[in-house]
């Protein structure tokens, strides 16, 4: 159950937005702490830049203050641990991902005046910057680098593939729903890595408030469900991925799978 629509989620700033979610998939994180200590930094960045008229120069100083004085910095050893998708944690050990990172970057800007928008770039995130030069500027929130249209080709090609074509709508600024809905994905991956099974069951579920006929995030589920010993379940929602995508080459896989959890079930009753 998201606790917040798209709407809502639209009116917070991506930080407040993500700790909200931090909170639906782990009850234990306190969402009112997490807005604390973003305060505490974004006071710190007011008392130091607020009063530097010229933007260029303000940006540039909350890029030196956040990177070099705070030592804010992607977490290179351990990319994929759910540390660096948890607030708490990332501001807590000042290490993320691009998009954590990037979060708490814009709830700096957002208070220091600065035109900052993020971009769901198919790579990671990015952020965008209109007002400085005559062509968009790109910041990669991962080590506070700018990037040039040239390297942002190459991460695409990267992830996509050689014959991939950099478009003007991917470089255009997304929405909260959009970056949060990926944001919920990678802490699905990564508690699912780690083996936190009821943390990753609450990610599934999550997903699906947006769309809840989705087979393949039912699958996930179902494999979820089987991870906790929730047989019955686990085939149910195998059942629906195999008569929803008959074609793809899971789905034989995943018969073989319902056949032998029913004749567990059958053993066991």
């Amino acid at each position: 159950m998201m606790p917040l629509t798209d709407q809502q989620l639209d009116s917070l700033t991506l930080a407040e937005g993500a700790a909200t979610l931090n909170h639906a998939i782990d009850a234990s994180i306190d969402v009112h702490q997490v807005k604390a200590s973003l305060d505490r930094l974004a006071d710190e960045a007011e008392h130091q830049l607020g009063a530097e008229p010229d933007m260029a120069l303000r940006l540039e100083g909350l890029c030196r203050l956040f990177y070099h004085q705070w030592q804010f910095k992607g977490d290179i050893e351990q990319y994929f641990s759910s540390d660096n998708v948890f607030l708490d944690k990332v501001l807590a050990r000042k290490m993320g991902i691009p998009a954590s990172l990037g979060a708490v970057f814009l709830y700096l800007c957002g208070r220091l005046s600065l035109p900052v928008k993020p971009i769901a770039f198919p790579s990671q995130l990015v952020l965008r910057i209109d007002e400085l030069d005559e062509a968009p500027v790109f910041i990669n929130p991962f080590n506070g680098e700018r990037v040039s249209q040239r390297i942002l080709r190459g991460w695409l090609k990267g992830s996509q593939g050689p014959l991939a074509e950099l478009e003007d709508s991917q470089l255009l600024p997304s929405d909260n729903p959009t970056i949060i809905g990926r944001w919920l994905t990678v802490a699905k991956s990564a508690l699912l890595r780690e083996e936190k099974y009821a943390l990753a069951l609450r990610c599934s579920e999550l997903a699906l408030t947006f769309s809840p006929d989705d087979p393949y995030e039912i699958r996930d589920r179902g494999y979820i469900f089987q991870q906790l010993d929730c047989d019955r379940v686990a085939a149910t929602d195998y059942e629906y991925f195999i008569e929803q995508c008959p074609d793809d080459p899971a789905a034989e896989l995943l018969k073989m799978q319902v056949k032998a959890l029913n004749e567990e079930q059958a053993t066991l009753h």
